[in-house]
């Protein structure tokens, strides 16, 4: 079947192959669940290339521990679809060596807040393999999981490492929001040769959306504009994009028109789109679930003073987590969080500055 790549999800003025998509009506749609759309990219592409193969804890016998492996291990037997033990860094050690040993591992971690166990192979065995070996020993891999805050889960169980992993040269980190790009990106991510971190969220793995039939990929190292805007840009990723589109309806309320940038893949940063979206705009505010320092936000500031300085009407905004261990209380849970009235009152800081 050829192979359909398509950058945003199919709407009115969307690019396919980088010409006009063609009418809605030729394009047969449907309706699944975040967690159908992993599973199906998983599917699809072990049967499209008998080296891919997943392993990770409940991946199997229990289809996943949020069921996104439901009916893999029917289909392709316990050789390709592998229950681990609660052993993170053991079982991310032999998906770094299968890879090495030309398979393509998808590894499930339970939520990456476990894989911090596994960091030893992601950073310094997975991201650096090719260039110590000379260019010898690619490492196609995908982990993936959830990250991030999912409710009660109190400070072990709820940070966001995007911006630690997207530090390390050699590695790809991705943050799907929609089950078009869970499928798309994922099946993106199976299929290149160096390793890709898919930061998806618990919260989420219910949403449903609308996906094109047949096979169709999203390329990874480029953002979406999802909503369009000439006030402020507001770029952002992940769950938290929910809150920043309340906002932005909350916003053109009183005539504030904010353009909603989505990263979709932290590293590579696609910092064109973002450059454009803020060379218009004039203004710019960072929305994201790290901690403060070191983050996503801290990079996008440097790199738009230094590219786009002039462009500047008012000093770039950013929202973050608090820079404080998460906490199990629901009214701290909502304090710490960046939430729809501060993402509104700093959108009208910026926009308000002449």
């Amino acid at each position: 079947m050829p192979e359909i790549v398509i950058q945003s999800p199919p709407m009115t003025g969307t690019l396919l192959c980088g010409l006009p998509l063609p009418p809605k009506s030729s394009i047969k749609m449907r309706e699944v669940t975040f967690r159908e759309a992993v599973a199906e990219a998983m599917s699809e592409e072990m049967r499209r290339d008998e080296s891919v193969f997943l392993l990770g804890e409940e991946v199997a016998e229990y289809n996943g521990a949020y069921k996104a492996s439901k009916g893999m291990l029917d289909e392709f037997g316990p050789e390709r679809v592998i229950d681990t033990p609660i052993a993170e860094l053991g079982f991310s050690a032999i998906a770094v060596g299968a890879a090495m040993n030309g398979l393509r591992p998808i590894v499930e971690y339970m939520t990456w807040n476990f894989a911090v166990l596994a960091s030893d192979q992601i950073i310094n065995h997975a991201s650096k393999m090719l260039q110590m070996s000379g260019g010898q020993f690619p490492v196609p891999i995908v982990f993936r999981g959830p990250n991030g805050t999912a409710g009660q889960l109190a400070a072990t169980h709820s940070q966001s490492y995007e911006s630690l992993y997207a530090s390390m040269p050699g590695l790809k980190v991705v943050t799907p929001f929609t089950p078009y790009e869970a499928k798309g990106l994922l099946k993106s991510a199976i299929r290149d040769d160096n390793p890709v971190l898919i930061m998806e969220s618990e919260k989420m793995y219910g949403d449903k959306g609308m996906i094109p039939d047949g096979e169709f990929l999203v390329p990874i190292g480029k953002a979406n504009v999802r909503r369009k805007g000439s006030d402020v840009t507001i770029v952002s990723f992940g769950k938290i994009l929910k809150t920043v589109h309340a906002a932005a309806d909350e916003l053109a309320k009183e005539g504030i028109e904010a353009e909603i940038i989505d990263l979709v893949t932290i590293r590579p940063l696609d910092l064109d789109t973002i450059l454009e979206s803020v060379k218009k705009t004039n203004r710019l505010v960072i929305v994201e679930e790290s901690f403060p320092v070191a983050s996503i936000a801290t990079e996008i500031t440097y790199r738009v003073q230094r590219h786009a300085f002039d462009h500047l009407d008012a000093p770039v905004r950013r929202l973050c987590q608090s820079d404080t261990p998460f906490a199990f209380s629901t009214s701290l849970i909502e304090e710490a969080l960046p939430q729809i009235k501060d993402i509104v009152e700093a959108c009208k800081d910026v926009t308000y500055v002449a």
